[in-house]
């Protein structure tokens, strides 16, 4: 297949793929079926604009778009937050363990 020279930079530019003559709703069936094939569920959420605002800023610096980054910055505040608890309740069985040892020494 012969290469259009420019192809790539007329996609990045959006001259090409951007006409919104040919744009349309996926049906229901394949925008679910691309949800469950991808793990993902599209949700609504109010952020302040200027939360928004920076998120952009910082995915443009990283040359990411801002709605992965965001999914990034949950995905590590979620496995941060998750391990902290299994910390918390690990510390709490250590020191359960360690009274009813103590216990069982003084009996």
């Amino acid at each position: 297949m012969k290469k259009i020279r420019g192809t790539d930079q007329a996609w990045d530019s959006r001259a090409l793929g951007a006409d919104e003559a040919h744009v349309v709703v996926a049906p229901r069936q394949a925008r679910e079926a691309l949800d469950a094939a991808s793990g993902m569920q599209a949700i609504s959420i109010r952020l302040p604009k200027d939360l928004i605002d920076a998120c952009k800023l910082i995915a443009a610096f990283h040359g990411v778009g801002y709605q992965p980054l965001m999914r990034d910055v949950l995905q590590r505040f979620v496995a941060s937050e998750m391990k902290a608890i299994a910390e918390h309740h690990q510390s709490r069985a250590t020191q359960a363990e360690e009274r009813l040892a103590q216990q069982k020494r003084v009996a």
